[in-house]
């Protein structure tokens, strides 16, 4: 292959990335949130039996929330696999647009989930029968930090893609 045909290949294949770059992120935070919420309610409801997805009724409506919420978890996981296996397909995966996405996912599953039903809806609390704040600040700090980190990663992905982008325009 003549170094004319590689180059070619080669700006197509980047061509293609970008062109993918925003379902390689959906992709991710699909496939972090199904994580997330899979490792949540397979650790705090059923291994330590904290809590059930909806704590306001009996606990056979607790196992039953818990069933439902472990099925979204796990849809959503499977979900992405088959988005992920089509962009590996096709040739455009992009592993840290993804882990962008899975950051981001998983982080603003578990802000919602701290925020919105801990708090607002008040459908279970993280534990009970102890002070709630220091588990509450732990869930929550670790949320902005997955969104945190997530952020950069597409940030760093972006100027380094932009920057690679310069560099082939400059025919450097």
């Amino acid at each position: 292959m003549t170094a004319e045909a590689t180059h070619s290949s080669s700006n197509l294949n980047d061509n293609n990335r970008h062109k993918y770059a925003t379902r390689n992120l959906w992709t991710g935070i699909l496939f972090g949130l199904g994580l997330v919420a899979f490792i949540d309610e397979a650790v705090f409801h059923q291994l330590l039996h904290w809590h059930h997805f909806y704590d306001k009724s009996t606990s056979d409506i607790g196992l039953v929330s818990d069933g439902l919420f472990h099925s979204f978890s796990w849809f959503a996981t499977i979900a992405s696999s088959f988005l992920l296996a089509d962009l590996h397909r096709r040739h455009v995966f992009w592993f840290k647009r993804w882990l962008a996405g899975v950051f981001l996912g998983g982080g603003a599953f578990q802000l919602f989930d701290g925020t919105i039903q801990h708090k607002l809806w008040e459908l279970h609390q993280i534990r009970y029968g102890v002070d709630i704040r220091p588990y509450d600040m732990i869930w929550n700090l670790t949320a902005l930090a997955m969104i945190l980190a997530g952020v950069l990663l597409v940030g760093r992905v972006k100027l380094h893609s932009y920057q690679t982008e310069d560099t082939k325009s400059n025919g450097e």
